[in-house]
């Protein structure tokens, strides 16, 4: 290439950089800069209030051996790891099967049932929660049901505070994978299914074999949303129990907000959330090494 040619190009390169300046200060500003202020902090004693508000000191690992020496840490984890893992197999679940058995339904239909499942999505947490404290109460429609198939009231949100959650953010979360599901499965091509029943396939043979292996991607993409969505679940939590009872559905969002927040303690908060951004990162890793599309 000739020198004016060369020059040119880096002129042209140069131009299409300077488009990009805005995104990338915004980047920096809203994202790059609060994660090393965040992993700094973690290092720190810094306070809410109090002398180490102001003049806070860097205390090396002493907020994460503190953290991993409380028991309540322990008990968030293992809280987090059963909101996580019920909450995705019920919205991907149920979200897969509202979007196979809609495929081949009328457009009228579609567009009826559609968006009253996009109703739970498109409420906010809170009026979510509202909605699902109505339902699991005492006197509340789960127990009116059960009652009219003659079986005893139960106390949802103290006999079983965890399993009243999940299925508030599942009802909450579903929706989304269900319009994921949906544009993938559109895409799937009815010759391919056409061919396999042909060929012998029943229905879950189609299902297990043909479609599951032609979305695999779309699966992966909407768990590790999904995931990254539900380790940040904190109002939906927070208006339903509080945490509670005790520290039933204390997630580990819940028990940052109490260390950092309530106990005013912002160098051990931001410890905790790095070990939430390590649990999102490490999922995500996961999810791409396992569902990684062979070319």
């Amino acid at each position: 290439m000739t020198k004016p040619g060369r020059a040119m190009t880096i002129k042209e390169e140069a131009k299409k950089s300077v488009l990009l300046l805005p995104a990338l200060i915004l980047l920096i500003a809203f994202f790059i800069i609060p994660i090393i202020l965040t992993v700094y902090y973690s290092f720190t004693n810094m306070a809410l209030t109090g002398a180490n508000a102001k003049n806070f000191q860097f205390v090396g690992l002493r907020n994460y051996t503190k953290m991993l020496a409380d028991k309540n840490m322990l008990k968030s984890i293992w809280n987090t790891f059963q909101f996580l893992v019920g909450s995705l197999l019920g919205q991907t679940v149920l979200g897969f099967l509202i979007a196979y058995f809609m495929k081949h339904k009328a457009k009228g239909f579609r567009s009826v049932v559609g968006p009253c499942i996009l109703a739970g999505w498109v409420m906010p947490e809170v009026v979510v929660a509202l909605c699902s404290l109505a339902f699991f109460d005492t006197n509340g429609t789960m127990n009116t049901i059960l009652q009219a198939i003659h079986l005893p009231p139960v106390k949802w949100l103290y006999a079983h505070p965890m399993l009243s959650v999940i299925i508030a953010n599942v009802w909450h979360g579903t929706a989304f994978s269900m319009l994921n599901f949906q544009s993938a499965l559109d895409n799937v091509s009815g010759d391919i299914e056409e061919a396999a029943r042909v060929d012998g396939a029943n229905r879950i043979q189609t299902l297990v074999r043909i479609i599951v292996p032609c979305i695999k991607d779309t699966i992966a993409t909407n768990t590790m949303l999904n995931t990254l969505s539900t380790l940040g679940v904190f109002g939906l939590i927070w208006a339903m129990t509080g945490g509670g009872p005790g520290t039933a559905t204390t997630t580990l969002p819940i028990y940052m907000y109490n260390q950092g927040l309530k106990n005013f303690q912002l160098g051990q908060g931001t410890a905790i959330g790095m070990v939430l951004l390590l649990v999102g990162a490490v999922c995500s890793v996961i999810y791409t090494k396992v569902l990684k599309t062979e070319d």
